[in-house]
């Protein structure tokens, strides 16, 4: 296997995306090391909000919500993922897990940002977010969720199983494409170009391959033992836990409800089902998104 870095010429051109790169180095497991990116924006001293992206995308879907963050008074940090963005890349499918995920990303965090933070996490930042929340509450503030789950199993739906294999199997696998269909406003030629930009060959699309298969979406799974155990600290969570969810879609619809009627600190709280806004929320809705943070913050007193 070999861990492949980003060719940061790719990165030159995209369009609002001026932020600075910050690196740091994770343990990937088997011998392996890899350099992990992120954003990071506002004061140091300031509250800190964590933005995680999910699957195809990178910290680039947070562009249009960071300034609005900052100008609230909150420190961003939006890392991508390993396997996406600039961060590094292993080339082999398989060596990518759920656990990984979150030891990778966990390790970031104890690195970059140890002290108490604010969440927000949407698609597979959610799965590995909601996650970490689960297993450590007393870390996290409060929490928006969007278009995202915990799941435990179950029997999955026939357009995540057909979902599942183009992931895995389609020989025209074109990640800028996959995030213009699911979002319910138009990204241009340039924003298209920008979701392209950490893939340029098939080996450095195994992490995005990989993704789908690892939802324990089904009974006897990976992750599903993990992941209950993470529900019991995660219902348990009594700090403000707010859903915002694109109505336009398919891929979480319904999906909000679990979160809702099992988590302590989602009770009374003003959820809601965004219109115009797709899976990937922060491209349709990052007004109401960043909004919906600056509530959540001052209901749990941090600003």
């Amino acid at each position: 296997m070999q861990v492949l870095s980003a060719d940061l010429s790719r990165f030159a051109d995209i369009p609002d995306y001026p932020f600075s790169e910050n690196w740091v180095t994770v343990d990937l497991g088997d011998g392996h090391s890899g350099r992990m990116h992120y954003v990071d924006e506002g004061p140091k001293d300031a509250p800190t909000i964590l933005l995680f992206h999910g699957e195809p995308s990178w910290s680039f879907l947070y562009r249009k919500m960071i300034p609005l963050l900052v100008d609230a008074g909150f420190r961003c940090l939006a890392p991508d993922l390993i396997g996406f963005g600039k961060s590094d890349k292993p080339d082999d499918i398989g060596f990518y897990s759920y656990d990984r995920h979150i030891s990778w990303l966990g390790q970031w965090r104890d690195a970059v940002a140890p002290q108490d933070a604010g969440l927000f996490c949407q698609d597979w930042g959610g799965l590995l977010g909601l996650r970490l929340v689960g297993e450590a509450p007393e870390r996290f503030q409060y929490v928006v969720a969007s278009n995202t789950f915990l799941p435990t199993g179950g029997t999955p739906s026939p357009a995540f199983l057909a979902w599942r294999t183009f992931a895995k199997t389609s020989p025209d696998f074109q990640i800028g494409e996959l995030l213009q269909r699911a979002t319910a406003t138009e990204r241009s030629t340039e924003e298209v170009a920008a979701y392209d930009a950490p893939f340029p060959d098939e080996p450095s699309k195994a992490g995005a391959r990989a993704f789908p298969a690892l939802v324990p979406v089904e009974d006897g799974m990976d992750g599903i033992e993990q992941n209950k155990a993470a529900w019991k600290g995660l219902a348990g969570f009594s700090k403000p836990f707010l859903t915002l969810f694109g109505e336009d879609d398919p891929v979480t619809g319904g999906l909000a409800e679990p979160l809702i009627d099992n988590i302590a600190g989602a009770d009374g709280q003003p959820h809601g089902m965004l219109s115009t806004c797709g899976h990937f929320c922060q491209e349709d809705r990052p007004i109401e998104l960043a909004q919906g943070v600056i509530d959540m913050a001052k209901k749990a007193g941090v600003i």
